[in-house]
């Protein structure tokens, strides 16, 4: 069964050349992706818009009406000093999620084994009431908030420099999803502290691991192997849905964390370990030269090809003070 990419041209309708979230991280992947040596094993699929009623499960409705009403206009405008938003982008988020969603739907249905959603605009900032961070919508909370009304289990695992505040706040306090993210600390948005663990029903089912500037590859295994793992296995998701950033690559320009290339595919590798239903959505990585690879390595992964790239960096390593945290903080809801 082939992986399924889904993308559309519609997405760089979302663009201004000045911004480093512009439309040609898009146009780079798509056309690595056509170079690739396992691009007849994928099948790429176009998105279909999420309904507006879906959008009012999750988001306010004051912050729909202004995405509707900014997207009315001619020319681009902005939210706040990091998030624009272009003519036309209502609709174009919209298709953003509701690819995203068709995706889920997609694997669940065992249409697929596996799939990669390469939509813009990004989400995992956005939250119930604010659209910010480069974000308009939350792709990925929307399409885990309609699998768990099919009795679906969803865990989001989010490998981001950035902590996605957004997808965290949207689930603080539901067990029907667990969020874990690795992120660097102190840097954009503030928020992901390991103290913050969800709240009533949801308390242990946010998990966050803050890392500090060159932290890489071995400190991110250390946390796969003593916290994420044991805890995603515990939860047993039906999904597990990841929002890839690739700015925790070390190349990155907006980063600061030291994972290397073929790190990523190895990340789904573990996943796939607790559950081999997985859907990657874009969010982050902003250098050209290695987003690119970045995406091969996760793709050659999920469609089961050997694929490696040359690529090193010094990494600082010692998170045990980290572990030993998180293991005081979750360790009375989980067995780790």
């Amino acid at each position: 069964m082939k992986t399924q990419v889904l993308y559309s041209e519609e997405f760089n309708k979302h663009d201004t050349h000045s911004h480093p979230e512009n439309a040609e991280r898009t146009t780079v992947l798509i056309h690595t992706l056509k170079t690739s040596p396992f691009y007849d094993d994928l099948d790429l699929i176009a998105p279909k818009i999420l309904p507006e009623k879906l959008l009012h499960e999750i988001h306010g409705s004051a912050m729909i009406q202004r995405i509707k009403e900014m997207s009315a206009g001619t020319v681009e405008t902005w939210l706040d000093l990091d998030t624009y938003v272009c003519p036309l982008d209502y609709t174009t988020a919209r298709l953003a999620a509701g690819g995203l969603l068709l995706l889920a739907k997609n694997i669940l249905e065992g249409k697929t084994s596996n799939a990669f959603a390469l939509v813009r605009p990004p989400g995992h900032h956005a939250t119930n009431e604010r659209s910010m961070g480069f974000c308009l919508f939350n792709n990925a909370a929307l399409a885990a908030h309609e699998m768990t009304k099919h009795d679906k289990r969803v865990l989001i695992f989010d490998p981001d420099v950035h902590h996605g505040n957004g997808t965290q706040a949207i689930f603080y306090q539901r067990k029907d999803v667990l969020y874990q993210s690795f992120h660097l600390s102190p840097h954009f948005p503030g928020t992901g502290d390991p103290t913050e663990i969800g709240e009533g029903m949801g308390t242990g089912y946010t998990i966050n691991a803050p890392l500090s500037y060159g932290n890489g590859n071995t400190a991110v295994t250390q946390l796969l192997d003593t916290i994420f793992l044991p805890i995603a296995e515990q939860f047993k998701p039906d999904l597990i849905i990841v929002s890839v950033g690739y700015d925790s690559h070390h190349a990155d320009p907006l980063g600061g964390l030291k994972l290397t290339c073929d790190f990523y595919g190895e990340i789904l590798r573990r996943l796939q370990l607790i559950q081999p239903k997985i859907l990657c959505t874009l969010e982050g990585g902003y250098n050209l030269q290695w987003i690119g690879k970045c995406l091969l390595s996760q793709l050659a992964q999920m469609t089961g090809h050997e694929l490696s790239f040359e690529d090193t960096t010094h990494e600082t390593t010692s998170v045990m003070p980290l572990i030993k945290q998180l293991q005081d903080e979750v360790g009375g809801y989980w067995k780790i």
